[in-house]
């Protein structure tokens, strides 16, 4: 199973992510959880803390300069456009709650879609996790699908886009699936996120004219556990893991 998760920043894209990949462990098996947020939330989603220090991949410069035959810090330069990735996961995931951690980082240069050999590593080894590991993978996505292309778009099995009742976040959520279907997604899965009202939930489903997978209310559990970055489950009382089962049973078809 691989999962992207995505939606307009803020709206809670992490704690899904993170919930997700923890249900998924629970049900053994490894699973991978990929980082590809630049603001990288997920290691708090899973219960990381402050304890446990993760260096992006983005910032692993002396294995991106080996793979791509380019310094990173010269631009022009010819590189690899396909870098050998094959181990990149197995050799910097951190083990966090039984869920295999990769933390992407950022690309140095502006904008994600940059020529340069950090993008180019980051993207072949998000293609890599996507379409030659056999793991359960659950990606936490910028606000988007930016770092899918359309073949690796064929090895996701959904596309989770977490709303909340917002007029931007809905917009947001209506060009996350008009660009997922440009690469050739197939699968949308809508999470309502701080729910928290009957008004809410009628904006959303008229929004979108059906109701969401689930429906997540606002929850101070949810709040709690963010302060001290503890994991997201061991806040969660019986309805809330209800909810993101539901989310998990949607993308699974189980």
């Amino acid at each position: 199973m691989k999962l992207a998760v995505t939606g307009k920043g803020g709206v809670g894209k992490s704690t899904v992510a993170g919930a997700l990949a923890l249900l998924a462990a629970k049900k053994g098996g490894r699973v991978l959880a990929l980082d590809a947020d630049p603001d990288a939330n997920l290691a708090n989603a899973l219960g990381a803390g402050g304890d446990i220090k993760i260096t992006p991949i983005s910032k692993q410069i002396g294995l991106i300069e080996e793979r791509t035959g380019a310094k990173v810090s010269e631009y022009g330069k010819v590189f690899k456009l396909n870098p050998e990735v094959s181990d990149v996961a197995d050799r910097f995931a951190v083990k966090i709650n039984g869920v295999d951690l990769v933390v992407l980082g950022a690309a140095s240069r502006g904008g994600g879609g940059c020529a340069c050999p950090e993008n180019a590593f980051l993207k072949a080894l998000v293609a890599d996790m996507v379409l030659y590991k056999n793991e359960t993978l659950i990606m936490d996505m910028e606000a988007g699908v930016e770092h899918l292309g359309r073949a690796t778009a064929s090895g996701v099995d959904a596309v989770v886009v977490v709303v909340e009742p917002g007029g931007r976040s809905v917009e947001c959520a209506a060009t996350i699936a008009r660009m997922g279907n440009e690469i050739g997604i197939k699968k949308f899965i809508y999470v309502a996120n701080k729910v928290a009202s009957a008004e809410d939930a009628k904006f959303l489903r008229e929004s979108f004219g059906f109701s969401p997978a689930a429906s997540i209310p606002w929850s101070d559990s949810i709040r709690r556990a963010d302060r001290p970055g503890a994991c997201v489950l061991d806040f969660a009382d019986k309805k809330l893991t209800e909810n993101f089962e539901a989310i998990l049973a949607a993308a699974t078809g189980a």
